[in-house]
C-alpha cells in the first residue's frame, strides 16, 4: 500500500493502493486482457519495466491480482477483488471523455494506439488467411513513424519493422487525426474528409477496413453538448 491517509473513511483506503503513480493503469490493462509481463509493458510503454513489477506485487499483496505460475511463463490475473473495479475503470475512462479537454502533444503514442487496435481486431471480419494493415504516421518521427499489423486467424501482431509480407490496406494519417478515429472523436469517413487520413489499397478492403475493429468502448461515450460563446455572440 501507498502512503497513508491517515483517514477511515474507504475512499481514503482504497486510493492508499489504487492512486499510486501507474497502478491504475495497470489495472486497465488486466481490465482489457493483457495477461503476461510483456503484454502489460506493451500497453504501458513509458512505464518501465521496474516500476511495472514493483506496481504487480504490490497488487497481488493486496488481494486484487493473482500471480499464476505455467510451464512458460507467468500469468497475471484480475482476482473478485480486481474485478470489480472494471466499472470503475470504465467509469474514469468515460468521465475522462466527457470532461478533460484536448490532448496535448506529449499524450499522442502511436505504440499504445496500435496495441489498442490490435486488441480490437475482429479476426472473423477480415479476409481470410494473412492480412496485412501498415500505418504510416506522417507526421511523427521515425523510427514510430510505421507500424504494421499483421492479421492471421489465430492471432494479431503488432510490427514497428517491416514484417516483409505483402501490404492489404495502408493508411496514411497524422496521429492525432487517427487517435480522433479511434476515441470516436470522428469517424473514418469524417477523417478522409478532413485529410487528416488516406487509406490506400483495392477499393473492396478500404470500404471494409473500419469493419475490422471493434468500437472502442470510449468511442461510444456521448460528448457533452459545446459551451456557447456567449461574449461573441453578444457582440
Amino acid at each position: 500500500m501507498g502512503a497513508s491517509y491517515r483517514q477511515f473513511c474507504p475512499v481514503a483506503k482504497a486510493m492508499e493502493l489504487l492512486d499510486e503513480r501507474w497502478t491504475l493503469l495497470v489495472v486497465r490493462e488486466l481490465v482489457a486482457g493483457s495477461r503476461h509481463f510483456n503484454e502489460l509493458r506493451r500497453g504501458l510503454p513509458r512505464m518501465s519495466p521496474t516500476l511495472l513489477s514493483k506496481r504487480l506485487q504490490q497488487l497481488v499483496a493486496a488481494g486484487v491480482v493473482e500471480r499464476r505460475p505455467s510451464d512458460t511463463e507467468v500469468q497475471y490475473l484480475l482476482t473478485p477483488a480486481g474485478r470489480e473495479l472494471e466499472p470503475i475503470v470504465v467509469a474514469l475512462g468515460a468521465w475522462g471523455v466527457r470532461w478533460i479537454g484536448e490532448l496535448g502533444d506529449q499524450d499522442l503514442d502511436p505504440k499504445l494506439l496500435l496495441w489498442d487496435m490490435r486488441r480490437h481486431v475482429d479476426r472473423a471480419a477480415t479476409p481470410g488467411g494473412r492480412t496485412v494493415l501498415r500505418f504510416a504516421f506522417h507526421d511523427v518521427a521515425r523510427p514510430l513513424r510505421d507500424w504494421w499489423l499483421v492479421i492471421t486467424p489465430e492471432d494479431v501482431d503488432v510490427c514497428d519493422d517491416d514484417p516483409g509480407h505483402e501490404v492489404a490496406v495502408t493508411v496514411t494519417a497524422s496521429l492525432r487525426g487517427m487517435i480522433r478515429v479511434w476515441l470516436g472523436e470522428q469517424s473514418w469517413a469524417d477523417g478522409l474528409r478532413r485529410g487528416d487520413l488516406a487509406i490506400e489499397g483495392p477499393q473492396a478492403l478500404r470500404r471494409a477496413l473500419p469493419s475490422w475493429f471493434r468500437t472502442n468502448i470510449f468511442a461510444t461515450v456521448p460528448r457533452p453538448e459545446p459551451v456557447p460563446d456567449l461574449v461573441g455572440a453578444q457582440a
